[in-house]
């Protein structure tokens, strides 16, 4: 059976645990040509650089084929179906990985392919970016156990997939977002009973102070994603008191370091000392959604014994 993800959810703690450290053997280049003539579809709806280039190279990589599909190229929904697109690219690929503006459609693209399909954005969630943090995170600490991290901003897709993934892994996680932007409470309850599960604890609260407080690891996010280019101005003007800067960093642990997914604002959700400053693990991140594509790829599209 094929096997999608479009939730982070979709995988079992003990999976995601297995894709970090996979992950990390791959980094040191270890399990090389593992999809020989293999072939995924990159499926964009959406702009991207790291997202394109990881899953690109990770196919390369493997010893498999990439084929990149731009939305002027294939009109998702508008030029065609989307099931039919779906059904077209299950007779000439074995994977494709979709990066859409609406989960929705990746839904429908899941229902309707035969083949698998990666979620490599919705506006519900990021599961690939997700992992790529956890993996930094277990890069730096050596650990995942006990860590503490802190989300600072807009309740988005990645805070969400953050959120989830901590819950299943047993990383303490706090959120503070303004009153409005908030994660809503269905996923904040679902976090919340991962949590309790794997001994780990989710709070949400209004204040980036309280957030941060002796936290490993701090996390922001761009105040406007795409498609909400309209409310830019209003967002700079709720979010102002929710920059990180070295005030609000003075709050965390002393060990602590700097994550953003990225493409940052410098200036606006993040000061550009910190940002480009020794405590910031931005580009390590950058990096290593190379090798948690690989991870993903190979678990996906090898057969399990």
């Amino acid at each position: 059976m094929k096997r999608d993800i479009l939730s982070i959810i979709d995988l079992s703690p003990d999976d995601a645990g297995q894709l970090i450290e996979q992950a990390l053997v791959m980094k040191q280049g270890g399990m090389r040509c593992l999809l020989p003539r293999r072939s995924v579809a990159l499926l964009f709806e959406k702009p991207s650089l790291r997202t394109r280039v990881s899953f690109e190279i990770a196919v390369t990589q493997l010893g498999g084929y990439c084929l990149y599909l731009s939305p002027q190229e294939v009109g998702l929904g508008q030029r065609e179906p989307v099931p039919d697109v779906a059904r077209v690219l299950s007779r000439y690929v074995d994977c494709i990985v979709a990066r859409v503006y609406s989960h929705e459609t990746l839904a429908v693209l899941a229902e309707s392919a035969s083949v698998a399909v990666i979620n490599a954005l919705s506006d519900l969630e990021h599961p690939c970016q997700a992992l790529a943090d956890f993996l930094t995170i277990r890069e730096r600490k050596g650990t995942l156990k006990g860590v503490r991290m802190a989300y600072v901003g807009d309740g988005n897709n990645v805070a969400r997939s953050l959120s989830l993934l901590a819950g299943m892994l047993g990383v303490d996680f706090a959120i503070a977002s303004p009153r409005g932007y908030q994660l809503d409470e269905a996923s904040v309850a679902k976090a919340q009973r991962l949590a309790a599960t794997a001994g780990s604890t989710v709070m949400v609260t209004e204040d980036p102070v309280s957030a941060v407080a002796g936290a490993d690891v701090v996390y922001t996010d761009t105040w406007t994603s795409m498609g909400q280019e309209s409310e830019a101005a209003a967002r700079r003007e709720v979010f102002a008191t929710f920059q990180v800067n070295d005030a609000l960093m003075a709050h965390a642990g002393a060990d602590v370091f700097f994550m953003h997914c990225m493409p940052a604002h410098h200036g606006e959700e993040v000061t550009t000392e910190l940002l480009n400053g020794p405590t910031s693990a931005v580009f390590d991140q950058a990096e290593n959604r190379l090798h948690i594509q690989k991870a993903i790829l190979a678990k996906i599209l090898i057969p399990a014994d």
